[in-house]
């Protein structure tokens, strides 16, 4: 060991020998002492770790006899800690603490700041240092190591050069640096800790707050090269001890400590999921709180820790979510007291800064369910106090928060919270009235909320508005406003998938929680119309809850299109087909079972009408015995005159009565049960089929069915041919046989009728004397009831053209002719004049029936289609009969689709429809040329567009409504750019004005122009125009808004100015006083937040700060162009067209100056800008203002005082007097309200300096309406020098 003693004295002699004779030691600051090397250093760790009294004290006796210090071996040994190679800065260290913790050692000697400074910097080191892969981490060598000594290492400053000196002149592994062994680093956190025991550091506040964040950052910077492993479980352990012994009151103050700490550890908190994390932590809500107890300062820097981690939480979604789980898991940990302190101070985090206020948001719903606690019992306890009220009227007033990501969360989370609140019936009472959500009037408050965010502008609010109806009516019931219920059906119809659905789970919870009509009603017109949505998901999901309603008649029209679906999909069930036999068997047995004639009986509603739209997908689950006995029931009976309805609820002795109806309702069961069997036919026997077909014939050939009887049985025979057919061959061929058959009896009838008619009219009109009035009267009833057995056969016809289209029907064609031509005389005949045979008068009945008849034979026949598709044009104008009119739209659309290209040049005469004056047409041909667009056999152009524009003001709701739908959800997806072109056009349209102003003048005569215009200046039309305009405006995106401001002024304003536009014509007005009117709406104005991308981004909660950022960019662009354009282009135009009329003295000087004033308000800023050309016209322009302003408050005021019922003729003259003052009174004020918005303060120019007329005496020609003005007014004007404000005098 005197060896070793003797090896390190020589060292150190010669690290201060080299010290005192280097020149630049005590001239470079940079200059620093050598390092001692590794064998001097392992000769040291030796020393030491003998443990022995006698040894150290010889080895700091033989120092002292070579004139040196302890502290001697601070320098070397810092120099090694600092800059060495990683594994000698850790034997650096090892040794430091080591000689530290050595008996009889000087510990305030060698103890210094800067010496403990340097070991945790060796510490963070070797944290640092990444291991090489290829060799075991104890004995692995670095990647520099392998390459060798770097290239630079010789050009080092000659100051560092003693640094690395025994680097250079040693050999072998000496040269190289080594990777540490991890064990070392243990050893060196084992011996840190037992220093700490005898040195307190709270007189070293830089060396414990230094201490503090190496031994935080372990854990951070470990995981990354061990892992979840031991080695790191190992590290992790020895930091949460050291942080521990540093917390005693030895070390400091513990409060300041632990807040050194707590903040050291808020990065490793608010990490997303890391070791790191789960150590910080763990430390905080274990070890901290174990020790919060024994210490008030450690317990209020834990209490504080939750508020510091939510200022510091980060914006993100993601992060964000992390940092709430972290301060949820200390509070937590928490005493209840704390933790309701923390409460308050998230409530009043609500109202603070916007990601405050978001997190807050996230936080309620956590802290609610959390914490322990009953509503009631905080009411029991503390009354109006309870810290959950409170929470719950927080997040309810951020649903109305102004950013809309906050109002998305605020709603989300109240969703949550109500759900959970609910679970517990102690709760639920308290619950409901804490947001007000019961049955009376005091769920106003929410019912108002709902509304509003159902119908925000966000589609992410709109979403968590409706979930959170659907949950507030699933856990609380309660109920809803007229309007909240049609908002929510609105929303059915959203653009997004994900609104929708949204909006149908609200909608039809409240549907199965309640019974009250308005919601059955908003349901039926909402929900059962999505089977048919376009997004498949929408259909499969919600089709099993329309089957449960499939009583209600306004659900069924949607019926077929479910089973369709499910059948294709075989999610149809044998199950549902005996179901619905036992519900009609069941229903039979209880009508007979009081005694009541069998023949009175019905199936329930809906019964018949689901089973057969089954039985297309279950033919084999259907009883045939069951289908026959009806049959025969419905058939023997069904034609009686009186036929009553079974009960379908109660008694049916109740009150003595039953309901009566009409035969229609048993046609109804036989048509569904005839295409019942239809389907189940192809089960049947082979005699079975053949008799029941021969029955179904014979049924046909009598000719006095109900029409949909008619068209059932065709169909249902057509079907048991064919699947009774060996191949198709032989059922083309059988159908045809008995089509032609029936056709030939059908004509026979029809000629038959044709000709008794013809006799009759002759035989009433030249017979002298006429018939006696007993025979004319039996040969009009036997007419009268062959004219029922006509149209059925007439109707029959049309119904075997379309089952056989091949069928002979040459000798019909001219039957059919002569009705549907006999409305039309012959003048230019040279016959005896014989009364032409009008059935159109005569049968009208008939009539239209042969119309509807030769559409289908036309349908089937091109080049019959060709030369009666104008017949059908000509009837469609000039019909008086609604009924046809409505037929021929619906077979004019039929023609659209198969003979697009004849009918092509008559859509504008279909479209004269939509002006029908009976409702049901109007929407019939709205409906079907929608359809037609829809699926482009027609096209957007020429006049369609503009007519349809008509139906958004139309008489009737309902075709208003469809009209919304169309143009807000439809045209804004398929022809977005539609609204834009033809905006200018529809303008001229609706005014019924033809300016030249480039514009095609539409088609067709003058008549027809006019109605489909609006013309007229009322307020009734201009309000007409004006929803259209709007509607408009709305499907339109920014950059087109800021295209049709542009078109509005060049097309309009600039066409009027160079006398294109006539305005002094009423047309000519209307249009510019259009123009004027929505320049100045707010819809044509540009918000940045308006955008012509999709609303589903929206959809995104947080939006993300690149959407944000790029919004916000897209927003400034749009400005500056409107500014720009507004600049180049409207500003101009406005002057020049005021001039024009002011010469004219045109009334619309006052709609100019309006529209003017709101454009200069909105950009009152840029004014300065917009006229730096011409400061004089700005002035003029500033003085033009005001004096409309002045003007229209005079009118305003005198306008109340004369309309005042209390104004006597007495006091008339001070009356009059006040009126005048005030009206000066408020002129003044407005102008110079606006002189202080337009010149921002600065003083407006004396009067004298302003361009303006002369003002006359009264003395000077006084004339007109001026005569009345006294000489004192007029003088006072010229004396008043300025309109200077009141703040700038």
């Amino acid at each position: 060991m005197a060896d070793s003693i003797s090896r390190i004295i020589a060292e150190l002699e010669e690290n201060q020998q080299q010290n005192l004779t280097n020149p630049r030691t005590h001239l470079s600051q940079s200059s620093s002492p050598s390092l001692l090397s590794q064998s001097t250093l392992l000769d040291l760790q030796s020393l030491v770790d003998t443990n022995d009294p006698d040894i150290i004290d010889q080895f700091y006796g033989d120092l002292s006899s070579k004139n040196l210090s302890p502290t001697s071996l601070l320098p070397p040994m810092s120099v090694a800690m600092d800059s060495g190679p990683t594994h000698l800065s850790l034997l650096s260290s090892s040794v430091y603490l080591s000689i530290l913790l050595a008996p009889n050692s000087p510990v305030f000697t060698l103890f210094t700041p800067m010496a403990f400074l340097s070991l945790l910097r060796s510490i963070r080191r070797s944290l640092k240092h990444r291991p090489s892969p290829a060799v075991p981490r104890e004995e692995s060598t670095t990647g520099r190591n392998s390459r060798g000594p770097p290239p630079n290492r010789k050009k080092r400053s000659r100051g560092s050069r003693s640094v690395v000196r025994d680097l250079e002149t040693g050999t072998g592994d000496e040269n190289e640096e080594r990777e540490f062994d991890v064990r070392v680093l243990f050893s060196v956190l084992e011996k840190l800790e037992s220093v700490l025991g005898l040195v307190h550091l709270d007189r070293f506040p830089d060396c414990l707050k230094s201490l503090v964040q190496t031994m935080c950052e372990i854990p951070v910077t470990a995981v990354e090269f061990y892992g979840v492993s031991a080695s790191f479980s190992r590290l992790v352990d020895m930091s949460s001890r050291i942080l521990g012994k540093i917390l005693g009151s030895e070390h400091g103050d513990p409060a300041s400590t632990a807040g050194e700490v707590l903040k050291s550890l808020t990065s490793s908190i608010l990490l997303s999921k890391s070791p790191a994390r789960s150590f910080a932590l763990g430390f905080v809500s274990k070890k901290m709180m174990v020790l919060s107890k024994e210490s008030a300062g450690v317990k209020k820097a834990i209490v504080n820790l939750p508020k510091y981690l939510a200022n510091k939480a980060p914006e993100k979604a993601e992060p964000r979510g992390y940092a709430v789980e972290a301060i949820m898991e200390i509070v937590k940990a928490m005493e209840f007291d704390d933790q309701i302190g923390f409460v308050q101070y998230v409530v009043k985090m609500t109202q603070g800064k916007v990601s405050l206020r978001l997190l807050a948001v996230d936080l309620i719903p956590l802290l609610v369910m959390a914490l322990k606690g009953s509503l009631e019992e905080e009411l029991d306890n503390e009354g109006s106090h309870s810290w959950k009220l409170a929470c719950l009227q927080a997040i309810i007033e951020r649903c109305g928060d102004s950013t809309a990501g906050i109002r998305a969360r605020a709603l989300s989370n109240l969703t949550q919270v109500a759900g959970f609140l609910s679970s517990d019936e102690k709760n639920r009472e308290v619950l409901k009235e804490a947001i007000a959500f019961t049955g009376n009037h005091s769920n106003e408050g929410i019912n108002d909320l709902l509304r509003k965010r159902c119908a925000d502008e966000k589609a992410a609010v709109r979403k968590a508005a409706l979930l959170l109806v659907t949950k507030l009516t699933t856990t609380l019931g309660g109920s809803f406003d007229d309007v909240l219920l049609k908002m929510m059906g609105i929303a059915c119809s959203d653009p997004l998938v994900s609104i929708r659905k949204a909006a149908i789970s609200a909608l039809s919870e409240a549907f199965r929680t309640f019974s009250n009509e308005s919601v059955t009603i908003e349901w039926l017109h909402s929900v059962p119309r999505l089977i048919a949505d376009n997004e498949s998901s929408i259909q499969e999901e919600w089709t099993l809850v329309l089957l449960k309603q499939i009583c209600n008649g306004e659900v069924t029209p949607w019926v077929k299109k479910i089973c369709t679906q499910l059948g294709k999909k075989k999610r149809l069930k044998p199950r549902i087909v005996d179901a619905l036999q036992n519900i009609i068997k069941t229903s039979e047995s209880l009508w007979l079972s009081y005694s009541l004639p069998i023949e009175k009986w019905t199936a329930p509603p809906g019964a018949w009408f689901l089973l057969s739209e089954l039985s297309a997908y279950l033919p084999k689950a259907v009883d045939w015995e069951f289908l026959l006995h009806h049959w025969q029931l419905l058939d023997k009976n069904g034609g009686q005159d009186e036929l009553r309805s079974p009960l379908v609820q109660g008694d049916p002795h109740e009150n003595g009565k039953c309901l009566e109806i009409d035969s229609v309702a048993w046609a109804g069961d036989r048509v569904f049960l005839l295409q019942t069997i239809s389907y189940v036919s192809v089960e049947l026997p082979a005699e079975l089929a053949a008799d029941l077909a021969h029955n179904m014939l014979k049924r046909i050939e009598e000719f006095n069915m109900h029409s949909t009887e008619v068209n059932a049985h065709v169909k249902a025979l057509r079907t048991l041919c064919k699947q009774k057919s060996v191949n198709i061959e032989e059922a083309g061929i059988l159908v045809m046989k008995w089509a032609e058959r029936l056709i030939s009896k059908a004509s026979k009838i029809l000629e038959k009728y044709i000709s008794e008619s013809t006799e009759y009219n002759k035989d009433s009109s030249f017979f002298t004397p006429p018939t006696s009035g007993i025979k004319k009267a039996k040969r009009s009833a036997t007419i009268s009831t062959s004219l029922s057995e006509t149209v059925t056969a007439v109707y029959t016809i049309g119904c075997l053209v379309i089952v056989c289209p091949s069928a002979d029907i040459s000798s019909i064609i001219p039957l059919l002719h002569t009705i549907i031509t006999s409305a039309n005389s012959d003048p230019k005949s040279k016959r005896i004049p014989v009364p032409a045979l009008s059935l159109k008068r005569t049968a009208p009945s008939l009539y239209i029936q042969a119309w509807l008849t030769m559409g289908k034979i036309c349908l089937v026949d091109g080049k019959l289609a060709k030369r009666y598709i104008p017949l059908f044009v000509q009837e469609l104008e000039k019909s008086d009969c609604a009924m046809l009119r409505n037929n021929l739209v619906v077979t004019m659309a039929d023609f659209c689709v198969r003979y697009t290209a004849l009918v092509d040049c008559y859509i504008t005469k279909i479209t004269k429809c939509l002006r029908d004056p009976c409702e049901l047409v109007r929407r019939q041909t709205f409906l079907l040329l929608s359809r037609l667009l829809q699926r482009d056999y027609v096209k957007w152009r020429g006049v369609l567009f503009l007519r349809f524009l008509l139906s958004l003001v139309d008489e009737s709701k309902k075709i208003r409504q469809l009209a919304d739908f169309l143009f807000a959800n439809i045209l804004k997806a398929k022809a977005p750019l539609l609204a834009y072109n033809s905006f200018v056009e529809a303008i001229y349209v609706l005014n019924d004005c033809h300016a030249d102003n480039g514009h095609p003048n539409p088609k067709g005569s003058q008549t027809e122009n006019r109605a489909f215009s609006i013309r007229g200046n009322d307020e009734s039309s201009r309000s007409k125009r004006m929803h259209i305009y709007v509607t408009l405006l709305k499907q339109m995106a920014s950059e087109h808004l800021l295209a049709t401001f542009a078109k509005l002024c060049a097309e309009i304003l600039a066409a009027t100015s160079d006398g294109m536009l006539n305005i002094e014509d009423v047309t000519g007005q209307s249009v510019l006083q259009d123009a004027f009117q929505i320049l100045s709406c707010k819809e044509i104005r540009i918000s940045p937040s308006r955008g012509s991308a999709s609303e589903t981004a929206d959809l995104d909660e947080e939006g993300g700060e690149g959407g944000t950022c790029a919004a916000a960019a897209k927003g400034r662009a749009i400005t500056q162009a409107v500014r720009r354009g507004l600049i180049q282009n409207t500003i101009p135009i406005f002057i020049e067209l005021k001039r024009l009329l002011e010469s004219k003295n045109s009334p619309l000087i006052g709609s100019l100056m309006e529209c003017l004033r709101i454009l200069l308000k909105d950009y009152k800023n840029e004014i300065d800008d917009i006229l730096v050309a011409d400061k004089q016209l700005q002035k003029e322009l500033i003085y033009d203002i005001q004096k409309y302003e002045a003007a229209k408050t005079k009118s305003t005021v005198q306008s109340t005082i004369f309309r005042s019922p209390n104004v006597s003729k007495v006091g008339s003259g001070n009356k009059l007097q006040d009126s005048k003052v005030a009206s000066e009174m408020a002129a003044a004020a407005i102008a110079k309200s606006v002189l202080r918005e337009v010149n921002k303060g600065t003083p407006t120019p004396p009067l004298s300096s302003i361009s303006v007329p002369k003002l006359k005496s009264n003395q000077e020609g006084t004339s007109g309406r001026n005569h009345h003005r006294p000489i004192g007014v007029l003088e006072s004007l010229r004396r008043r020098q300025s309109f200077n404000s009141d703040d700038e005098n």
